[in-house]
């Protein structure tokens, strides 16, 4: 018989009072934020009476416009933590000087930094990318949802689930103080012996699972799924940049499974993978870790890259210039990011002639983003230009992006990456990239698909208050670093001794606070549009005369996408169908079969956060049985999935004919 300390150890674990940081001020108050914003909004939903329509049309949906949605919302919600954590280092670093040790205690901004890391990657710029996939493929390829649309519900919810168990460390523990990497010796049991780096690996787990099967959906969706007649290269380059995306998906976060499971071991297990003894090799972690996170940046990049294709051809009014070369350079960009992994550890000690083979790949793999530079160029040349929201963020990444780029090939140059590799310099580096490539790249799709998405506009006015806190704080928060990078100044530090580099830290945190400015616009933006909905819906249906599929089904669309499947004749197919005045038939409507939503997807991801959890805090008895119950869950849920309902014809008949579109293409 176990006693009383025996049993309460088997469930609450390492669990306890003292768990919950109420020493710490900083925390206590985002507790008491976080805690009454999460009350008032309960409130509210319960006071409108919002659960019911909020768990029968969304938790439980399995439309793949609505989970694109919920994918965008999650992305922008924590776009809010982790631009928090950013704006308390950049403060933190430019107060804390000589004799001020500044507001943050170092071990709450070691683990401040690496929180920034984990949630902007995972959490922000993941989530966001996956959303627009999501919603645009399917329209894009005339196909009616994605292959597996159950698994596109549960893919989301373990994202979110991770997400949730990020957030979770504020309150109970802590996080990691290791880098979003969690490099060992750092992120071993002896260096590490708290719940930090444990809830970095069951967060990126649980969430790594939700993005590998999203990845594997979408590849199954965009080959087996296409209209007749849309060959591989009549596909929109979105399109094809979405299945290049998530071919690295499917083929690097294997790998990070991987390795956080060895980590996990070596940590829960004593299984020495990673540490210096017992034939392990630390080494080896940070191999596998990049083998995973360089694809893991082009698996950002490389679907903002289609974005700014499908937005320059849109608003220069012509042709994306270039298909072909467009199409074989992001699947050359695919295949040589597998093999410059190693420029991220120049300093590592590997030797003269690996890091020379490194170098000069990562200077080949800007040859074909390069072109695409080119491309977008080229088609706006003598292109009849509107300067929308969307094209205007499509500029200022072709500026930014270029800079970043160059710096990125500077890097590449071995020697030089010797100077600069833990500098600054890095830092500003990754984030004009990361800022000026993949976020302002979504920040178009938001304001190009939006109207697409709601059936009215995003307002022009504080989208462009938005636009320019955030191009002009950029500059001013990471060329400072580059200036600093070039003088030395490591990274990672929360506190400095030379007052000379405080102007420079000065100049970055206002150019942050700029950020912040433009992410407080783009709310309100949000706010203000859906308050003007009316005077900002375009009657035509088609705000933005696209030049690909999606334009020609309604805004927003039907359940069902299209009445009719379309056939496609052109890499253009939007416009070739208005071109040759394709009509809609008027009769032969048919029921459609369409899946049922389902509450499984939510309940099995809750269980793995709960088996998370558990296993964060070593409570042996919750994590077995919160395992069990989702094995149980899976398995019920496999052999009982009879879910489907059919819209009846006359209804799609109402429907279609009530649409006011400018013409249809539908066979």
């Amino acid at each position: 018989m176990l006693d009383h300390i025996e049993l309460t150890k088997l469930i609450f674990g390492r669990l306890s009072w003292a768990a919950i940081p109420l020493h710490e001020p900083i925390l206590l108050a985002t507790f008491i934020m976080v805690g009454g914003g999460g009350l008032a909004v309960f409130a509210g939903v319960t006071y409108f009476r919002l659960w019911g329509p909020l768990w029968r049309d969304w938790v439980t949906s399995i439309d793949h416009k609505k989970i694109g949605i919920m994918y965008m919302i999650f992305g922008l919600i924590m776009l809010l933590r982790g631009f928090t954590d950013a704006l308390m280092m950049r403060a933190q670093q430019a107060f804390a000087f000589g004799e001020s040790a500044g507001f943050l205690p170092a071990h709450h901004y070691d683990q401040i930094f690496t929180a920034h890391g984990v949630i902007m990657i995972f959490f922000v710029a993941m989530p966001l990318v996956t959303g627009l996939m999501n919603y645009v493929i399917p329209l894009q390829i005339g196909a009616r949802d994605v292959a597996f649309p159950f698994l596109n519900n549960f893919s989301f919810w373990m994202t979110a689930f991770g997400g949730g168990l990020t957030m979770a460390s504020l309150f109970v523990g802590e996080f990691a103080r290791t880098g979003w990497l969690a490099y060992p010796p750092l992120s071993g049991i002896l260096a590490s012996p708290d719940v930090g780096v444990d809830y970095y690996i069951w967060s990126l787990q649980i969430a790594g699972v939700g993005t590998l099967l999203s990845g594997i959906n979408l590849i199954a969706t965009i080959v087996k799924m296409r209209a007749p007649g849309m060959t591989m290269m009549k596909m929109p380059i979105f399109t094809w940049t979405a299945l290049c995306t998530n071919v690295l998906i499917v083929a690097a976060f294997p790998v990070l499974a991987g390795v956080l499971g060895m980590l996990s071991l070596d940590r829960m297990a004593a299984t020495h993978f990673f540490t210096s003894d017992m034939g392990g090799n630390a080494m080896m972690y940070v191999n596998l870790i990049w083998i995973w996170g360089h694809p893991e940046v082009y698996i950002l990049i490389l679907p903002a890259f289609g974005i700014f294709s499908e937005v320059v051809a849109t608003f220069s009014s012509k042709r994306i210039f270039g298909y072909t070369s467009m199409v074989y350079a992001t699947v050359v960009i695919t295949i040589l990011s597998y093999v410059v992994w190693l420029h991220h550890f120049f300093t590592m000690g590997s030797g003269a002639s690996v890091n020379a083979f490194f170098g000069i790949t990562t200077m080949i793999i800007s040859i074909p983003t390069g072109a695409k530079i080119f491309n977008w160029l080229f088609t706006m040349y003598r292109g009849r230009i509107r300067f929308e929201l969307p094209m205007m963020w499509s500029i200022a990444f072709m500026i930014t992006f270029v800079i970043g780029g160059m710096t990125g090939v500077l890097l590449a140059v071995p020697s030089a990456d010797f100077v600069l590799h833990n500098s600054l310099f890095l830092i500003a580096h990754f984030h004009n990239v990361i800022i000026g490539g993949v976020l302002f790249g979504l920040f178009a799709g938001i304001n190009y698909w939006f109207p697409k998405a709601f059936g009215y506009k995003l307002d022009t006015y504080w989208g462009k208050w938005s636009f320019w806190c955030w191009t002009i704080g950029f500059y001013l928060a990471f060329m400072p670093l580059y200036v600093l990078g070039l003088m030395g100044v490591t990274r990672r530090m929360s506190h400095f001794e030379d007052p000379s580099l405080q102007i420079w830290f000065q100049i970055a945190a206002l150019g942050a606070l700029l950020i912040f400015m433009g992410i407080i616009a783009m709310l309100i933006q949000f706010f203000v549009s859906y308050v003007r909905r009316e005077a900002l819906r375009d009657v035509s249906g088609d705000p933005w005369d696209g030049r690909t599929l999606e334009w020609s089904t309604s805004s927003p669309p039907p359940d069902y996408n299209f009445a009719f499947i379309p056939r496609v004749y052109d890499n253009d197919a939007w416009t070739d169908m208005k071109k040759n005045q394709y009509e809609r038939p008027r009769q032969g409507f048919q029921a459609i079969h369409m899946p049922k939503n389902t509450s499984a997807g939510f309940f099995i991801a809750l269980l793995s956060a709960a088996c998370g959890f558990s296993l964060i805090w070593q409570m042996w008895l919750v994590a077995g049985l919160s395992f069990s119950l989702m094995l149980t869950m899976i398995i019920y849920h496999t052999f009982n999935y009879q879910r489907d309902y059919y819209i009846p014809a006359n209804q799609v008949v109402g429907i279609e004919n009530a649409r006011s579109l400018l013409m249809d293409s539908y066979v």
